[in-house]
């Protein structure tokens, strides 16, 4: 599986991606079960945020769902959190 996050906006507008591919990973199923839970939360077009919040763009195999801070399930946080600390 596949894993991207986009993140954007923000006080100084710097965008961020990262991506993790779960493949051969011991953790796999983890993953899968945290990004099916994330992706069935998100919203089919961009969300609207806040001034100087940030905006996700999750894609998971090809699935691209959106959200955007303040509004964040604790899945979504917390699937955005390792994408961007362990991903490439």
């Amino acid at each position: 599986m596949r894993i991207q996050v986009r993140r954007t906006g923000g006080f100084a507008g710097i965008e961020r991606q990262a991506e993790v591919d779960t493949s051969g990973r011991p953790d796999a199923a983890e993953w899968r079960a945290l990004a099916g839970r994330a992706v069935d939360a998100g919203r089919g077009t961009p969300a609207a945020g806040v001034p100087d919040g940030f905006s996700y763009e999750i894609t998971v195999d090809g699935t691209t769902v959106y959200c955007a801070d303040p509004r964040l399930t604790d899945d979504q946080r917390e699937l955005i959190r390792r994408v961007l600390k362990e991903g490439t």
